[in-house]
């Protein structure tokens, strides 16, 4: 295994792989605040170079978090088909590039070596490719799941409804419910973050959002995104849910500060299927994006890319429904700007279409992040393109309880006509018996009407 690799005249020595993974990411504000960031771009370079001939074997063997420290690690490694990874191991990370960006790989190709593959490695090879080579991967893939109804099909972007009110006023929610139905938005799920996280509003709200889905047969999934125990613990007393919902990262560290390990997760999944109101068999949802472990210094010196891979390796072991990357939330501190934003939810989606994870977007550009609306819009674009499987919707594109950038109930329909992209089947023929919808899936005169629901 080399560590080092010669440019310009110069050679470039590397501490270790954790080292190469580092200084070959593109930049990242995150990074260079944790000073793990390449010094220049010749240096960069130089890292790709190097990174580009290790093994798929030495990513591996050299995870970012030892084996016996980690429970992350533990079930990454544990989960990988020893045969498959026989048969690629002695792949460079460069030949792994190839191969994924032939035209004569296929998506049952890729789905198949994913169950070989380290969450290392897969980081390895997001950080030898570029904004395009990343959309053009990512787009071979789809993760199809079914919960009440089935998300991920090719043609399909689906929505989640984000109905926000910044006391979790039932009456302010339903409404907010109402106006994205009348834009053809919920499809994925219809999911409330919480003003507060109590077991009694939770039972509240989740009476209400299931009262609204079953007096208007709406086909999709409702979720209340309270802490999973607090869930649990509705559950427990009759709170009518399809999903639980987990912040999840790639270190046991960050886990412990969101409140979740491996059994509470285990725990909370058979919880659902034995007492929510969804048909399954997938029944998690799951919220990751770049940065929170090295924000709080839970990263074990390595870069927010490597963390993100391994955050969705430790996700897909409990086989979700939805996974929602959510790019700027946390501000410049991790991710400068739009252009930064960019590139991490392309590498996102790349790295979790790869893992077998059904992924969604949001961009929830932070106030104090150097983006606007116009980059808002070219986020969508880019990553419509890479094939998201569903993006949030938000009245106004502006979330009333963050007050974050987020994508309109407008910017959905605009990028499912620009892309020929469609609705969830079942959900559809739903918006069609409304009236919001016409046959071939575009929004008619009605749209924008919650007094239909009246």
């Amino acid at each position: 295994m080399l560590l080092k690799s010669k440019l310009f005249g110069t050679v470039y020595h590397f501490k270790s792989v954790k080292d190469v993974l580092a200084k070959a990411g593109e930049e990242k504000s995150g990074d260079a605040l944790c000073k793990i960031a390449a010094g220049s771009a010749q240096e960069r370079i130089a890292a790709k170079i190097a990174l580009g001939n290790l093994l798929v074997s030495d990513l591996r063997n050299n995870p970012a978090i030892p084996y016996e420290q980690d429970e992350v690690t533990r079930i990454i490694q544990d989960d990988l088909n020893e045969q498959i990874y026989n048969s690629i191991k002695n792949w460079s990370i460069q030949e792994l590039r190839e191969y994924i960006l032939s035209d004569k790989t296929t998506e049952e190709d890729l789905k198949r070596i994913s169950r070989g593959l380290s969450s290392e490695a897969i980081a390895a090879v997001c950080k030898l490719m570029g904004n395009l080579d990343l959309a053009y991967a990512a787009r071979k893939i789809r993760n199809v799941t079914h919960c009440n109804t089935t998300l991920g099909e090719r043609g399909i972007l689906g929505t989640r409804l984000q109905p926000n009110h910044p006391s979790d006023d039932e009456d302010g929610i339903r409404m907010a419910i109402y106006e994205g139905l009348s834009y053809g938005i919920g499809d994925a799920v219809i999911g409330v973050n919480p003003s507060v996280s109590s077991v009694d509003k939770t039972l509240r709200v989740m009476n209400m959002m299931q009262e609204v889905k079953t007096k208007l047969e709406i086909p999709t999934q409702v979720c209340y995104l309270v802490h999973v125990t607090t869930m649990m613990e509705a559950i427990r007393q009759g709170a009518p849910t399809d999903l639980v919902f987990a912040s999840i990262s790639g270190s046991q560290l960050c886990n412990d500060t969101f409140g979740i390990n491996a059994a509470i997760l285990e725990e909370a999944r058979q919880t659902i299927l034995k007492g929510g109101t969804c048909t399954g068999p997938n029944v998690m949802y799951f919220e990751t994006g770049q940065g929170p472990e090295n924000a709080g210094n839970m990263h074990f010196d390595t870069d927010m890319v490597t963390m993100e891979a391994r955050t969705y390796g430790f996700g897909r072991h409990f086989q979700p429904f939805i996974v929602n990357d959510v790019v700027g939330f946390v501000g410049p501190e991790v991710q400068y700007d739009y252009k930064q934003c960019v590139r991490s939810q392309l590498e996102d989606v790349f790295m979790a279409k790869l893992s077998g994870l059904p992924i969604g977007t949001d961009i929830a550009f932070s106030g104090h992040v150097k983006a606007d609306y116009n980059d808002n819009d070219v986020v969508l674009m880019a990553v419509t393109l890479a094939g998201t499987q569903y993006w949030i919707g938000v009245a106004g594109g502006a979330d009333p309880t963050t007050y974050n950038m987020e994508s309109s109930h407008q910017d959905i329909a605009a990028l499912r006509e620009m892309c020929s992209l469609r609705v969830v089947p079942a959900f559809e023929k739903w918006c069609q018996k409304w009236g919001v919808m016409d046959e071939n899936g575009k929004l008619t005169d009605l749209a924008g009407d919650p007094s239909i629901f009246l």
